[in-house]
């Protein structure tokens, strides 16, 4: 991991009550004060004395605010405090999303449905990938930074990394991206793909702009450059590059055929009950959809709505909170909550939403039980 300081870039220092605000701030912080409320007006500078705390205290940090706008806002205001730092921005990637729903009284079943936001979805992956190769992260997030996202470990593992003058069979490496959700296309090449052109591999990471071109002699990586996706101009020389996955749910092949077996038993288990209970509708149900389920997990690693078996995926016990993007930083990390009057409701708010909606799912048999573990943080 990258090891960097943050870097404050301001033609102002802190005036008014900022300098005493900062020093009761970072006084708290480094005596082990574990929560500490910074008020004021609009226009008063908080971003600025928020950004002097991160300078001074000098550990990754989260920025927590109730919507879109207002975090899009925070973020432009540390990209511009911190531009040799790495700023993100981490909000949901929907521009539309209707979720799976059942509804009893009509019979209706509702299917999920979604348009993703792929440029969004960019900052979202580079957000974890900065998180898992440097340390001077700032992150700024909307609240649904609290659903699950995917096993961090499962992140780094799966990770793949080439050096210059490797040897690695070229094949083999094809293999690992392909494990890691990145496409063969030697056509149309877009983010999340690799194309293959001699002894020439190229690769665009789903959370860069940039595309990497990894160069072969026999088995030997010759050489490792950046380059323009479109163009193919190279932009500059490395001496080594690291891959991440293309998707934050990502595991090995290993993981997915316990989490099989695990799911296989838990079916069982329900359609035994729903049996008992004269339920045939629900078991029948249930089981179709969770077979079909298990036969794509096998085939391809990943199936529509698999974030509903992620308990058993990672690994988890029931009850268990899930893996989030709080998870990828470090134990030791600053939070800020912007307008937490606002944000805290909702946060109690969508776990509860969540819950009544999956329950229904649950009871009629749409989703497995273990699909409850698939939810928000609540506070716990």
């Amino acid at each position: 991991m990258q090891q960097r300081e943050f870097q404050l870039v301001s033609p102002f220092s802190p005036a008014g009550d900022q300098p005493a605000a900062i020093e009761k701030l970072v006084h708290g912080l480094e005596n082990g004060q574990s929560h500490q409320t910074l008020m004021g007006v609009t226009g008063s500078g908080k971003t600025f004395t928020m950004a002097n705390v991160i300078e001074r205290i000098k550990k990754p940090t989260l920025v927590i605010s109730h919507n879109k706008t207002l975090a899009a806002q925070l973020y432009s205001e540390f990209k511009s405090f911190f531009p040799n730092n790495a700023v993100h921005y981490f909000v949901s990637y929907y521009d539309y999303y209707q979720p799976e729903a059942y509804i009893p009284q009509r019979d209706i079943y509702i299917e999920k449905d979604a348009s993703i936001n792929e440029e969004i979805d960019r900052l979202r992956l580079a957000s974890t990938s900065s998180l898992v190769s440097r340390d001077d992260v700032i992150i700024v997030a909307s609240v649904s930074s609290i659903y699950g996202l995917g096993s961090p470990d499962d992140y780094r593992e799966m990770m793949v990394s080439v050096a210059k003058g490797m040897e690695i069979d070229r094949d083999k490496m094809l293999m690992k991206l392909v494990d890691i959700q990145y496409d063969r296309n030697d056509v149309d090449f877009s983010r999340s793909t690799f194309r293959v052109r001699g002894d020439c591999v190229e690769v665009w990471p789903s959370y860069e702009e940039y595309a990497y071109r990894i160069e072969f002699w026999g088995d030997e990586i010759d050489q490792l450059s950046i380059i323009n996706p479109l163009t193919g101009e190279t932009i500059t020389k490395l001496d080594q590059l690291f891959v991440y996955p293309a998707k934050h749910f990502v595991m090995s092949e290993a993981r997915v055929e316990q989490a099989i077996q695990a799911i296989r038993q838990e079916l069982k288990d329900q359609l035994d009950q729903f049996k008992k209970d004269g339920k045939l509708l629900e078991a029948q149900r249930l089981n179709a959809r969770t077979r079909y389920d298990l036969e794509l997990m096998q085939e391809v690693g990943y199936c529509s709505g698999v974030e509903n078996y992620s308990r058993h995926l990672a690994g988890r016990a029931e009850g268990e909170p899930p893996d989030t993007l709080y998870d990828f930083f470090p134990e030791d990390f600053l939070l800020f909550v912007d307008e937490s009057h606002v944000s805290v409701s909702q946060v109690r708010a969508m776990w509860a939403g969540d819950r009544s909606r999956k329950t229904t799912l649950v009871d009629h048999g749409f989703r497995l039980p273990s699909a409850l573990d698939n939810r928000p943080m609540r506070f716990e």
